[in-house]
């Protein structure tokens, strides 16, 4: 068994004791096991970094698609983390936490690979991937607050007790704010993730648009998160619409990554 191999079953195994003692404690109400989530997810988050750090030192920027989701992996729990350390949102595990491991285990499975420029390497990572990972690390934490809104909303309207867990959770407002955050944060980085990427299309294959499957759920995408970002900061939409809204972004943006890129033919192809 090659190092890599073993430090990949040790991020594996960190993140599912990760995933699996944030739901433990939320359900038992145990603030340790918690508390043992986050060390073991950073413990897990650390040892990702260096293998991704490793691959790239080896493939230089030809590398595979694998390396992406697990990059997108990793970028989802640097978001959790952030929020987790700037507004105290450790609630967002529920989500970030097997999203990211899901994504990990995925990334073995992938077999395309990308070939980037020397001279568009750091440029391209930065604004087109590192945007689009980052806009969609955001949407998930919207996704899991939006859930969780829409389900303690419905409750405490029609006077429905709540479950000790969800006595656990943070007041209604909480989960708005992770809401307002992704759209004011995510879009910005969503749009600039899109645009680089058709100015890539053009240095590349000579035309913006090609009708390839991925660009024009891009597209759509692009289209109702703009929607979203109108409705919120414009017309002042909060609580249900909003997270109801991310809900269907997000779900979309999983579609366009799952059956897009796995059952079509791409360029963003994972199989190909």
């Amino acid at each position: 068994m090659s190092s890599f191999e073993l430090f990949s079953i040790l991020v594996v195994s960190l993140y599912c004791l990760g995933a699996l003692a944030v739901f433990t404690g939320s359900i038992v109400k145990s603030t340790k096991l918690k508390q043992l989530s986050n060390a073991v997810t950073i413990a897990g988050f650390g040892l990702h970094t260096v293998l991704l750090g490793y691959a790239m030192a080896l493939a230089g920027w030809a590398l595979p698609s694998g390396y992406y989701i697990s990059m997108l992996s990793w970028s989802l729990l640097l978001i959790y983390f952030f929020m987790w350390w700037r507004f105290k949102l450790s609630f967002l595990s529920l989500t970030a936490s097997p999203l990211a491991l899901v994504l990990f285990i995925g990334s073995f499975h992938a077999k395309g690979m990308s070939q980037i420029p020397k001279a568009w390497s750091a440029a391209f990572f930065g604004l087109h991937i590192g945007t689009l990972f980052f806009s969609f690390g955001l949407l998930a934490m919207a996704f899991g607050a939006g859930i969780l809104f829409i389900r303690l909303e419905k409750k405490i309207k029609s006077k429905e007790p709540l479950s000790d867990f969800e006595k656990e959770l943070p007041a209604l407002n909480t989960f708005d704010k992770v809401n307002q955050l992704a759209v004011v944060a995510g879009f910005p980085l969503y749009t600039v993730g899109l645009v680089t990427g058709f100015i890539w299309a053009r240095v590349e294959w000579g035309r913006i648009l090609s009708g390839d499957p991925k660009e024009i759920v891009s597209l759509g995408v692009w289209f109702v998160y703009a929607w979203l970002f109108h409705q919120r900061l414009v017309m002042g939409w909060r609580g249900r619409k909003a997270a109801g809204a991310a809900i269907w972004i997000f779900s979309i943006c999983m579609f366009s990554l799952i059956g897009i890129n796995i059952f079509t033919t791409t360029h963003h192809s994972f199989l190909q």
